[in-house]
This record gives structure tokens, C-alpha cells and sequence, in this order.
């Protein structure tokens, strides 16, 4: 699931400060267009906007990820970021979500999507793991976690 071109600590950002899911997934749409020039901040906030308008794309235990369909690219593109404070995001336990995976995906990426989606949810089933990536403090230490996790 992590290999170098979906996440690197380049793509792992730790620390950071945001006071809503709104600002959160602009934050997301300029991080991704700026790390890939072909994706439009416009059309990413849009697509995960939408997906999240479905329902909340938190996981539970203060994990979300929220992702979006992409026209345009045939690249899976991920970030992973670390809050400072955690945000409501309407998860089904009630916690709110300190640790976000974020994904854009092609439009035609279906199968290899939720594959996706399912590797990424068993990988942040795990307690020790999660205790772990909150107590990290930089991006190429939260890289070794997430590398070296076993899903």
C-alpha cells in the first residue's frame, strides 16, 4: 500500500493546524495540486467535497480519509497529515479525527480504489500503530511507521 509513489515524507506532513473540515480539505486540494501540477485545487476540493456530502469518510478511532475521483489523471495521489487539534467529522463513534489519509483517485479507478480504501482501513485498525503516529513529531519518523506497519 505505501510504496515511494503514493506516500512518501515528502507527501507526510506532521503538526498541522486547521479549525475545520472545510479549511482541512483546502488544505488537502492546494498540498495535492502543488505536488502534482496536472490536478486542479478546484476540482480535487470539489470531488472530496462531494464524496463527503455521501457520508463522513472517517473511519472512527480519529482516523478520515478523504478522497475524491479526478478526471484527467491515471495517478493515485496521497497525503497523510497529523493534526495538532482534532476536528469534528461526524464519524460514527462520535470522536473527532487527528489523523488523515487523503486520497485523489483516476475516475476509472474502481476495483484498485477500494482495494485501496480496504488496505488503508486494516492498516489503521491497529491501536499500537495509531498511539504511535500521534506521538510522532516529524514526517520521516510517521514514514517509517506507516512503512513498516504491517496490514
Amino acid at each position: 500500500m505505501l510504496d515511494s509513489d503514493l506516500l512518501s515524507p515528502a507527501r507526510i506532513l506532521a503538526g498541522v493546524r486547521i479549525n475545520s473540515k472545510k479549511r482541512l480539505f483546502e488544505f488537502i486540494s492546494t498540498t495535492l495540486a502543488r505536488k502534482n501540477p496536472e490536478l486542479s485545487s478546484r476540482e480535487i476540493f470539489e470531488s472530496i467535497c462531494a464524496r463527503e456530502q455521501l457520508g463522513s469518510t472517517a473511519l472512527g478511532n480519529g482516523i478520515a480519509v478523504p478522497h475524491g475521483r479526478i478526471n484527467g489523471t491515471d495517478e493515485v495521489q496521497a497525503l497523510f497529515l497529523q493534526l495538532i487539534k482534532p476536528l469534528p467529522f461526524d464519524a460514527e463513534d462520535g470522536n473527532p479525527v487527528d489523523l488523515i489519509f487523503a486520497l485523489t483517485v483516476p475516475t476509472q479507478c474502481t476495483g484498485d480504489h477500494r482495494k485501496l480504501l480496504s488496505d488503508i482501513c486494516e492498516r489503521f485498525s491497529d491501536p499500537e500503530l495509531l498511539e504511535h503516529l500521534r506521538k510522532s513529531t516529524d514526517a520521516n519518523e510517521i514514514w517509517q511507521l506507516l512503512s513498516s506497519a504491517h496490514a
